[in-house]
């Protein structure tokens, strides 16, 4: 039974692999429809969770997060054959543009192709921006922290590396204090 679980994983990130251009982001709302709907490997907040630790670690985001359900659902074995599906397809398409691009590398047919393709991949990066928003509860009042993130890297050139540190620092604060007002609550109930 559980070579019928690695097929269906590898096959799953084949599908995603081999369908969707634009990158990583591009790549979110298939992931998160084939593992948390379609698949129920893991749930929605636990998607956002790998979601956030994928963007955290070096590499490509879809490799890191077929790493995650990899590993969520059969350890190192799962993370093997989730990132094999993930990355064959696009090995073998570079693979065989690099073999036909250098034979028509000035055609202008191509380049318009490729110039056509540009909103469709923009189209595709917002898409998951909106959705992760969505599932992450970003709202009117708490909108300002991605803003002021965003605004710090882009103009302000600091390190995102320190945006992830203060993030991990003020989760902690953050759950510490609420299970201090837990404990409190409860306290005061007995």
């Amino acid at each position: 039974m559980k070579s019928g679980l690695y097929l269906k994983l590898f096959m799953a990130f084949l599908k995603i692999g081999a369908f969707t251009f634009g990158g990583g982001w591009a790549m979110i709302p298939l992931i998160e429809r084939e593992v948390v709907d379609k698949q129920k490997w893991i749930t929605r907040e636990d998607f956002i969770d790998a979601l956030a630790i994928a963007q955290s670690l070096p590499g490509i985001l879809a490799v890191n997060i077929s790493i995650l359900v990899g590993n969520r659902l059969r350890g190192f074995k799962g993370s093997l054959i989730a990132t094999l599906g993930t990355i064959l397809p696009s090995f073998l398409i570079i693979l065989a543009i690099a073999i036909w691009f250098v034979q028509s590398y000035d055609n202008p047919v191509v380049e318009r192709v490729f110039k056509g393709i540009r909103p469709a991949v923009v189209a595709l990066i917002v898409s998951p921006v909106l959705s992760t928003a969505k599932t992450a509860h970003i709202n009117a009042k708490n909108i300002i922290i991605p803003i002021v993130v965003a605004l710090g890297i882009w103009l302000g050139g600091i390190s995102p590396i320190l945006f992830v540190l203060l993030g991990g620092i003020g989760g902690i604060i953050y759950y510490n204090h609420l299970v201090a007002r837990i404990l409190k609550r409860n306290n005061n109930k007995e």
